[in-house]
């Protein structure tokens, strides 16, 4: 049995030796193929013949002299068309430059003093002519209303009593008003007794007197007055009126009414 034994170990032994030995096989294909690889290098030769190409194009550029050439002729016509500009820009009259800078600031100066002279030039025109159309304006209010006050106080009719002396407190302010409205039993009573019917009508006004700080004015009234009686002929008669006005929230009213001195006309004269 130890023979047996022996004698398959060694049987093994020789068996497991030639196994070891089949590795350099391997190796040995290992290296045959890696001079493959070197040979595929040759494939880069290609790149010198690119090279020689690139060598026999550059040289071109040397024939661009032949170009250059050609430069004097352009340099002439050009040295031409300088010389008619030149001729031509000593001819034309050239405008001043200001160098100095003082004088540059005193030009500056010039023309900014000269654009708020306009400007405040049109300001103070623009006001005074605002102003001067504000006191139009305002005239012809105080005209119109003294026209208006001296009609309703020369006008009364014994049947709507007391509407013609509400129409006249209406147009009245200050001293004036409070006298009307103290006198109004009177008024009445009178009107009423005498049944009769007074009408007016304006000839012509103008404003004599205008204050619009203080809010005061006179006014010039030529009116004609008609006095119907209960029989008989109306009478007519005209007459100059000097009315006084005064500003009120409500309006400018009569502050005071008076017939005007003889020869006054409606122009103040």
């Amino acid at each position: 049995m130890a023979r047996t034994t022996a004698a398959k170990r060694a049987t093994e032994g020789a068996e497991t030796e030639p196994a070891e030995e089949a590795a350099p096989a391997e190796e040995t294909v290992t290296d045959e193929k890696a001079p493959a690889a070197e040979e595929e290098v040759p494939d880069e030769e290609p790149t010198p013949a690119g090279d020689t190409v690139t060598d026999e194009k550059t040289p071109a550029p040397e024939d661009a002299p032949a170009e250059d050439e050609e430069a004097p002729a352009g340099d002439t016509v050009t040295d031409e068309e300088d010389a008619d500009v030149t001729a031509t820009d000593r001819r034309r009259p050239r405008s001043p430059r200001i160098s100095d800078p003082v004088l540059l600031t005193a030009a500056v100066l010039v023309v900014l003093a000269g654009a708020c002279a306009a400007y405040f030039g049109w300001s103070w025109y623009s006001a005074a002519h605002d102003d001067s159309l504000a006191y139009s304006r305002t005239r012809d209010t105080v005209l119109r209303a003294a026209e208006q006050g001296v009609q309703n106080m020369n006008t009364l009719d014994y049947r709507k009593v007391d509407q013609g002396l509400a129409s006249w407190e209406a147009s009245s302010t200050g001293a004036l008003h409070q006298e009307l409205v103290q006198g109004r039993a009177q008024f009445t009573s009178q009107v009423q007794l005498a049944k009769t019917v007074t009408t007016a009508k304006i000839m012509d006004a103008a404003v004599t007197e205008l204050d619009d700080r203080t809010g005061k004015a006179g006014v010039i009234v030529g009116v004609q007055i008609t006095v119907t009686p209960p029989t008989g002929a109306p009478t007519t008669k005209q007459s100059r009126m000097r009315a006084q006005l005064t500003r009120t929230s409500s309006g400018w009213k009569l502050s005071a009414l008076g017939q005007a001195p003889v020869g006054t006309t409606a122009n103040g004269g």
